[in-house]
């Protein structure tokens, strides 16, 4: 029976190894999203990083489970602000990107 216990723990320590190195790539994804996403917006990526927000089970248009994410970023339109959008990603597939609404300069007229 100790052998048992044994195989046990290494499917557990296995798995939870699978759990973290999978979830370092969809980390990354997210990162290289938001920071796209931002390059093609002029917005500033702040502090480079996302954070998991969220993390649930979810099946994708093929009907398979998969992990789904949520990441948070957050990013500046003027430079001196903090505004929070967010990513979501299906397994290691990004699904859908966020950047909030931004608000629109008063424009000046002249007459």
């Amino acid at each position: 029976m100790a052998g048992g216990w044994e195989l046990l723990g290494l499917f557990l320590l296995a798995g939870g190894a699978w759990f973290w190195l999978d979830t370092l790539k969809a980390r990354d994804g997210g990162i290289a999203a938001a920071r796209a996403a931002c390059n093609s917006e002029g917005l500033q990526l702040l502090d480079d990083t996302v954070s998991l927000s969220g993390l649930r089970l979810a099946r994708n248009e093929d009907g398979r489970l998969l992990l789904r994410r949520v990441y948070d970023f957050e990013y500046s339109d003027t430079g001196d602000n903090r505004r929070r959008g967010s990513v979501v990603l299906l397994g290691q597939r990004v699904v859908l990107l966020n950047v909030g609404l931004r608000s629109v300069p008063a424009q000046r007229t002249l007459h």
